[in-house]
């Protein structure tokens, strides 16, 4: 209760907690009245989802006709005559076979009864059940005569109910209307298939005009939605027609009678999730019981069933699905159990693809967000998030188990700059809030076992051999000597021998035993947000102590502006980073300055004669496309909204700049081109060229390698990402990249339409398609999810 200041009395307000309560009931009325909806309405619901399913097999083949110049009622009417010969063309030959097969059935029950009379002679004889069923026998005929013979029975007489003789019509009604049924279901389904196939566009708008709210988000679920249920129902019909093909020959092979009945009819029931494979291997072998006297053909049939069943869910459905429907195991089945419910055998046929609908609408409609939650297979935790927890439930031999996993290729240092800090970071955060003491020990101790597990699984090379020239020092908690641990574990296993010493009071004495006699350099790691007073203190004294050592302060989670050098070497540091992996390029260039400027030229690919002749072919670098390219570059640049955007090409000693977005600085050429031109080896694009795979520098300023190059410098740019120029005979002629001022980062999905958009600029360049990187898989976190293509 809170005082009105307007009144004397006392009003009742609503408490936060009431809120929430009221909100469920409301959602759980919602639903219950969408659930009564769908059951209620089912005759009408089911048609249109059928149809619509079916329209999104059939949109991409009338999309493809349209766009060979066909009207949309001509492509609509065309595809679905096609399809309605295809269909009666299978049902003609199946009509054969089941008239054929009908006609053999009768002499198939000689073999039948000599088969069970087989199995009665060898089951007759004593058994352990013999005595039990002769005392149910004995039992059953004494309670039969006792019923008979009792008083209460004697003298009643039977009396039979005769049923009144039914009316011609009432039969024919009878008979017609159950025939009926599907026929009219059919004859909807046709219909509302050729109207959304013939009005889509229209259907569309209706859907984003229902839908409301942000447009963007509306058509990327109405896109997503759309072809994630086209590739699985496409890909869905591949896979059945693959196992159907060989099933039908096997059969026939073997001498099964309707061989091609059965192998559509598999085709069809490999549609019903779970029980369609089982249900369709009934008929064959039971009839293979039925035509063979001996045993061969059951045996052999049953053998090809599931020999194709492991072939195709083990090789076929992986090789063309790409990843899953996005939907958990758990959610697969309970969907299937949900539409069943409702809508009965249709439902179970419908179930995944009805939703696979629902997780697109959680996924781009924040009120329904809850939906991804609970269908999705993606992890809902990221991969540091999932480490901390385990370490947090005292469950290492878990954790360990995710970051196995997690490491690719034997990346120790990837991992740990990706993934092995964030979960440091994450207990740092919680140590003075969430956590508990028990909680930090857990999480001490469980680190303690994975860098242990880490150290003897990937042990540095030549260890023990070279004296440690690097010292990395906790700064002033645990967690910053955690950190040590990793930093000085990557660095040894790139070839540079380092050592940790532990976190410690910042005394005099604690300084003199740190032992620093033949180190070059010192990494002084930080967790705090606000390391300044004690990286000022810590200095000071290593300076004092130590005199001549090199300091890099490692801040794994201080803000951005304590990054800047000028303010770094004002605390009395030399270098700062701000990951493992900066950290061991960083060092590797103070150590060796050389190798790291020879590291900055990137070596020529095999085929570079070859590649320089393609890009000469092109007659490009006479600049009569500049104008088109100079286009291209600004549309990338709005696109990607970056400060800038350019398309170079490399030739044997030269980079040059064929298309920008704006004026730039630089030399150019003086052939009337006016193209900027830079040597090759000052050319970042040219490790683009070098590898022949898009390059990303979130942040030039943190990466080593690129901070000091030329182009960056030439440009003042903090973000470079480079897609290469690769024609179809995979030369690789130059890059479109872009480039911005402040870091950046780019997703799987932007990454990949900056490779689109480089194949298009390939295109006018050489007059052919250019190649275009294939995309990457997503994860999901489990296995066991129904598959679909990405």
């Amino acid at each position: 209760m809170t005082q009105d200041p307007r009144s004397d009395g006392q009003v009742p307000t609503f408490r936060s907690d009431q809120t929430d309560v009221v909100k469920l009931a409301a959602a759980l009325v919602i639903v219950t009245i969408l659930i009564g909806t769908l059951y209620v309405g089912k005759g009408v619901l089911i048609p249109l989802a059928i149809a619509f399913l079916i329209s999104f097999v059939l949109s991409p083949l009338v999309n493809w006709l349209a766009r060979r110049g066909l009207s949309r009622l001509l492509a609509v009417g065309l595809v679905m005559l096609t399809v309605g010969i295809v269909i009666a063309g299978i049902g003609t030959l199946v009509g054969s076979q089941v008239r054929t097969l009908s006609a053999q059935l009768p002499t198939y029950q000689t073999t039948i009864r000599t088969k069970i009379d087989s199995l009665a002679q060898q089951m007759r004889g004593p058994g352990v059940f013999d005595g039990a069923l002769e005392t149910v026998n004995t039992v059953q005929k004494e309670v039969t005569q006792a019923v008979q013979g009792s008083p209460e029975t004697a003298g009643v007489s039977k009396v039979e109910v005769v049923p009144a003789a039914t009316s011609p019509f009432q039969t024919a009604k009878d008979w017609l209307i159950p025939a009926l049924s599907p026929l009219a279901t059919a004859g909807i389904v046709l219909v509302f298939v050729f109207l959304v196939l013939l009005d889509s566009g229209d259907l569309r708008d209706r859907l984003l005009r229902l839908m409301g709210g942000n447009l963007h988000r509306s058509t990327d679920a109405l896109d997503e939605a759309g072809t994630r249920i086209s590739k699985y129902l496409l890909m869905q019909i591949i896979v059945n027609v693959t196992y159907a093909l060989p099933l039908g020959l096997g059969l026939w092979y073997l001498g099964v009678p309707g061989w091609l009945l059965w192998a559509v009819f598999a085709a069809f029931m490999r549609f019903i999730p779970y029980i369609g494979s089982m249900l369709s291997a009934i008929f064959p072998i039971g009839l293979a019981f039925a035509v063979d006297p001996g045993w061969d053909m059951v045996i052999w049939t049953t053998i090809l069933i599931v020999f194709l069943e492991l072939v195709s869910g083990n090789i076929i459905e992986p090789l063309l699905y790409g990843t899953t429907t996005g939907l958990s195991a758990i959610s697969l089945i309970a969907a299937a159990t949900f539409w069943t419910a409702l809508w009965g055998p249709v439902g179970l046929v419908l179930s995944t693809p009805l939703t696979v609908c629902l997780l697109v609408v959680g996924r781009y409609l924040p009120q329904l967000q809850f939906l991804e939650t609970l269908l999705g297979s993606a992890p809902v935790l990221d991969v540091p998030t999932r480490i901390y927890q385990r370490l947090l439930a005292d469950d290492p031999d878990d954790a360990l188990t995710i970051v196995e996993d997690t490491i690719e290729d034997g990346d120790v240092a990837g991992f740990y700059s990706d993934t092995g800090i964030a979960v440091l970071r994450q207990a740092s955060d919680d140590f003075l809030g969430n956590a508990r003491a028990e909680h930090r020990l857990r999480v001490a101790n469980g680190m303690d076992l994975l860098l242990e597990d880490l150290r003897a699984d990937y042990p540095p090379p030549a260890a023990g051999q070279t004296r440690p020239r690097i010292a990395c020092i906790g700064g002033k908690w645990e967690v910053d000597s955690i950190a040590c641990e990793m930093l000085s574990h990557a660095l040894s296993l790139e070839g540079l021998p380092a050592t940790e010493r532990r976190e410690g009071a910042l005394t005099s004495r604690y300084v003199d035993k740190l032992d620093l006699d033949g180190i070059e350099i010192i990494c002084l790691s930080y967790f705090s947000r606000d390391p300044e007073s004690s990286i000022r203190s810590f200095c000071r004294r290593l300076r004092q102590r130590w005199p001549g050592r090199k300091i890099v302060l490692a801040l794994w989670n201080a803000p951005e502006t304590l990054l800047d050098p000028d303010q770094i070497r004002a605390l009395g540091a030399d270098e700062v980073v701000a990951s493992v992996d900066e950290a061991v390029r960083r060092i590797a260039r103070m150590i060796s300055p050389e190798i790291a400027e020879q590291a900055l030229i990137a070596d020529a690919p095999e085929n570079d004669a070859a590649r320089v002749e393609a890009l000469l072919e092109t007659d490009i670098l006479d600049g009569h496309a500049r104008d088109e390219l100079d286009a291209l570059a600004k549309r990338a640049a709005d696109v990607f909204n970056v400060r800038f955007a350019v398309i170079s090409a490399i030739d044997a000693d030269r980079e040059f700049i064929v298309g920008q977005s704006m004026e730039l600085p630089g030399e150019l050429t003086r052939d009337g081109t006016e193209m900027i031109v830079m040597p090759r080896d000052d050319a970042i694009c040219d490790h683009v060229v070098a590898s022949g795979e898009t390059l990303v520098v979130n942040d030039t300023e943190r990466d080593p390698h690129f901070a000091e190059h030329p182009a960056i410098r030439l440009w003042h740019t903090r973000f470079y990402a480079g897609a290469p120029l690769t024609t179809n005979k995979g030369h690789v002629l130059g890059a479109l990249c872009l480039l911005d001022t402040e870091p950046r980062k780019l997703d799987d999905e932007e990454i990949e339409l900056l490779g689109t958009m480089a194949a298009d600029i390939v295109a006018v360049m050489t007059g052919e398609e250019g190649e275009v990187p294939e995309p990457k898989p997503e994860p999901g976190s489990a296995s066991l999810g129904q598959a679909v293509p990405d």
